[in-house]
């Protein structure tokens, strides 16, 4: 009969044939079917099937960003960062390095003239390695900027030089552009350089310690999908227990909570690598910009033979703040040790600086200039390298706790993102399963 049935529809022009095929499916058909107990069952199971695919699918999206921000962080963000830093202490060193060796007349100390040039490589191989980054034009912007002004200063750092060991008074004034094109338009530009590469690690640290609210949500209400499911089987066909549904619920119960506490724990070591790391990191940063900004101004002061206050005040003002964040430092975190030896080490440096105000005040420029500059234990340059290097032993420690709690932030979440589709899988295939029983008895 279907054989004839299908001849006949085979015979007929395509209009005849569609409206047969049109009226063999009526609506009222359709809505008959639509009431039956099969197509209430193919519902629950395509909604249960969608609801499982998209728990996994979400999940594993919000897990695979969350890598991605960390991996970004740890191989990007917080190098450049670190880069920023080092770029802007390069430059200060270079700069209160040329003033040393000014106030050293005639042919500077070679101690004094390689730490000098050594500080200028280390600012230019810095502007090197973040030639690659993308840190958007603002950025690129500064580093441009810092890398025209370099070559000026440099040059104009020379020729101060040379009018120096001539003992041409004019020596001073170039020296004096050469540490105003630094201290007003370099220095400024790495330190915005430096704050913005710190800004994109907190924004990311900020980020992921905040829930992934739709990994949560979504394989929740698909477990209540299940859940509701099995009561709607219960009370339609007193079916007790299926299986299929069952599993498939344990399933997505297991997804869950496998995003949940992986999910915590890599928050937690990203609360820790914010807390005992970038914060701690930017502390120290700030506190090694501060102790070069006044040791800038502590040889400047010589190098002009100012005797108004405004040097002073500077000085005053940049180790007042530093001396404050080196008190507030935390006993626990890591780099403490570290901050107690800057912390003696700027007391001698602001007692030099003392007796470096008292030569002056004296009209001992010479004595001046060997209290600031000169060799001795106790003397001004011993003081600053002292704090400088504490304050860089601090740097690596915290930046070590940084990297080491954000790896493991990303770890944790490795095996999460493949783990939510194998899982989804295997729950929908089983909501299949537990519902193919009940649709073959309606054959």
């Amino acid at each position: 009969m279907a054989r004839n049935e299908e001849l006949r529809l085979d015979e007929l022009s395509p209009r005849a044939a569609a409206a047969a095929v049109r009226e063999r499916f009526s609506k009222t058909d359709m809505r008959t079917f639509a009431h039956s107990s099969p197509a209430k069952l193919i519902a629950v199971g395509l909604v249960l099937l969608g609801m499982c695919v998209a728990a996994g699918v979400v999940t594993a999206t919000a897990v695979n960003h969350r890598q991605h921000a960390l991996d970004v962080l740890l191989d990007q963000s917080e190098p450049d960062a670190y880069s920023a830093q080092r770029l802007y202490t390069s430059l200060s060193v270079a700069d209160a390095s040329a003033g040393t060796a000014f106030i050293s007349g005639g042919l500077e100390p070679k101690p004094v003239r390689d730490r000098y040039n050594q500080a200028i490589g280390e600012a230019a191989a810095e502007l090197v390695t973040q030639s690659d980054r993308s840190g958007g034009d603002t950025d690129t912007d500064l580093r441009s900027g810092i890398a025209t002004g370099l070559p000026v200063y440099s040059g104009l750092v020379e020729t101060a030089r040379t009018d120096n060991r001539n003992s041409l008074p004019v020596g001073a004034a170039y020296l004096s552009e050469a540490s105003n094109l630094m201290q007003s338009t370099m220095l400024p530009m790495a330190q915005e350089l430096q704050e913005h590469r710190s800004a994109a690690i907190a924004a990311t640290q900020h980020h992921h310690v905040q829930p992934p609210w739709s990994a949560i949500i979504l394989p929740l209400l698909a477990v209540a999908a299940l859940v509701t499911a099995q009561l709607f089987l219960f009370r339609r066909w007193n079916r007790v227990l299926n299986p299929g549904l069952l599993l498939a619920t344990a399933i997505m119960v297991a997804l869950l909570g496998w995003t949940v506490l992986a999910g915590v724990i890599s928050a937690v070591s990203t609360t820790h690598s914010r807390d005992d790391g970038s914060v701690p990191t930017a502390a120290l940063t700030e506190s090694r910009i501060l102790a070069q900004q006044a040791r800038a101004a502590e040889t400047l002061k010589l190098v002009r033979r100012d005797t108004s206050a405004e040097y002073d005040n500077t000085f005053d003002q940049a180790t007042t703040k530093l001396s404050g964040i080196l008190a507030g430092y935390s006993k626990d975190a890591p780099g403490a040790s570290e901050v107690k030896t800057a912390s003696d080490a700027l007391s001698h440096w602001r007692a030099a600086h003392q007796r470096m105000n008292d030569a002056l005040s004296r009209g001992d420029f010479i004595g001046a200039g060997a209290v600031a500059t000169g060799p001795g234990a106790n003397e001004a340059t011993a003081q600053v390298d002292t704090l400088d290097h504490a304050l860089g032993d601090g740097i690596t420690d915290t930046r070590n706790t940084l990297r080491t709690n954000a790896s493991h932030a990303a770890r944790t979440l490795d095996l999460l993102a493949p783990g939510a589709l194998v899982l989804s899988t295997a729950a929908a295939v089983l909501v299949a399963a537990g519902l193919w029983p009940r649709l073959r008895e309606y054959r």
